[in-house]
């Protein structure tokens, strides 16, 4: 299966080089990585010790960033390198300033796995919910590194489960400790012969509880919202912002934020068209006060913005659900608000148990949608729900640093 593995890991190199001529991720995935040992060793001094913390993403960071500034907050003399497989973590999250260094993490070669580990020198891997590299994993078993998995999760149709998953079941063995969402996971593990876990729930609910507890004010967010109710709409993608228009068109007494999940020229126009009488959050900040709330609709089109855009809104729409997955549904409802999503939820246990708490409602169509909005809108205890469950999930983060630090002991 090794042999495949290499194929593949080839193969998709191959195609990333090919969409990188017209595709901008890929574009910025083949630029990244380029002379990138060479930057690593500008950056990195090798003779010292490093935590390495591995995220696929940018949710991954957001999800394991608590553990990483809890352990610089409790041993502040600890080096940090940080590596990124997509370049939408990479590219909004590289001048992070609690890292030593950023990088693209280059595939999965056992060359670049000998290299990149001899370059960071890690004391300590760290990879948050997934991503498992069988020649990063290896090299690291092999030079005694400790590799643990925080928050993560497995499911019954993983390929580790199944009777030709041998070549990745072998991965996980590399792995020192598991930290695991759910007890399903647990379960799972333990059919493959794997004990070393611990059920800590997931590290996002210590991220997006502090968070709302500190959430930076926006002035001019709060100008436009006035004394209306808001939906707050975030990380949409063009089904969802359809949807969204009809639903503004139906309620003019309520505004409508819209924080897409990309804010490309094309993808901003187009969201223009289906609100022609929009502001956008750039326009707004260079509009006078008197003029600041005269509009329905508030376009944001920045990033670094939404997690506290929730604090104004009554209710979230969280984007993603027509497309391969809903975007993040803790954020909003760590501020107390009930969450609407489309039909692609499986895969996140945070968004079925809102659903059975009823703090969110999952719609199809939009039938669906009109008739959820109008019963969250009248239900006032949905947020409170939302908000209740997040903190009650909370200390995974603390739970995780004092495992670790075991490791950290002269």
């Amino acid at each position: 299966m090794l042999w495949l593995y290499n194929i593949g890991i080839q193969l998709y190199a191959l195609l990333i080089r090919i969409f990188s001529t017209f595709n901008t991720k890929a574009s910025l995935f083949i630029q990244g990585r380029r002379n990138i040992f060479a930057r690593i060793a500008q950056k990195i001094d090798n003779r010292q010790k490093h935590i390495w913390f591995h995220f696929a993403s940018l949710g991954e960071f957001e999800q394991g960033r608590s553990v990483l500034e809890k352990i610089k907050e409790q041993y502040p003399e600890k080096k940090i390198v940080i590596t990124f497989f997509s370049p939408s973590g990479y590219e909004i999250r590289k001048n992070y300033a609690l890292a030593d260094g950023i990088f693209y993490l280059p595939l999965d070669t056992a060359s670049n796995a000998k290299k990149l580990i001899a370059a960071i020198n890690p004391e300590l891997a760290i990879f948050t919910k997934y991503e498992y590299w069988y020649y990063y994993f290896s090299e690291l078993n092999k030079n005694n590194i400790p590799l643990l998995i925080i928050s993560g999760i497995f499911r019954p149709g993983q390929v580790f489960f199944k009777p030709y998953g041998g070549f990745h079941r072998k991965m996980l063995t590399f792995v020192n400790h598991f930290f695991l969402q759910n007890q399903e996971s647990m379960t799972l593990l333990k059919t493959i012969g794997i004990q070393n876990a611990t059920l800590s729930g997931d590290t996002r609910f210590d991220r997006v509880a502090a968070h709302a507890r500190s959430a930076k004010k926006l002035d001019l967010v709060q100008s436009f919202c006035g004394t209306q109710p808001v939906l707050v709409a975030g990380s949409t993608w063009p089904p969802d912002e359809q949807l969204i228009a009809k639903l503004c068109k139906a309620h003019p007494d309520w505004k409508f934020i819209v924080a897409p999940h990309e804010i490309g020229e094309t993808h901003i126009n187009e969201i223009e068209k289906l609100f022609p009488e929009a502001v956008k959050y750039s326009a707004l900040q260079k509009t006078t006060n008197a003029a600041v709330g005269n509009q329905q609709v508030l376009i944001i089109d920045n990033i670094g913005l939404l997690s506290a855009l929730y604090a104004y809104g009554k209710i979230a729409y969280i984007g993603g659900g027509f497309g391969a997955g809903i975007h993040n549904t803790l954020e909003a409802a760590a501020f107390g608000i009930p969450v609407i999503f489309g039909p692609r939820y499986d895969k996140f246990q945070e968004a079925k148990d809102l659903i059975a708490l009823g703090a969110a409602k999952s719609i199809s169509n939009w039938d669906e949608l009109s008739t959820a909005f109008n019963e969250l809108g009248k239900n006032k205890e949905a947020g409170l729900i939302a908000k209740d469950y997040v903190n009650a999930k909370t200390g995974a983060t603390d739970q995780i640093v004092n495992f670790l630090s075991g490791y950290f002991k002269p």
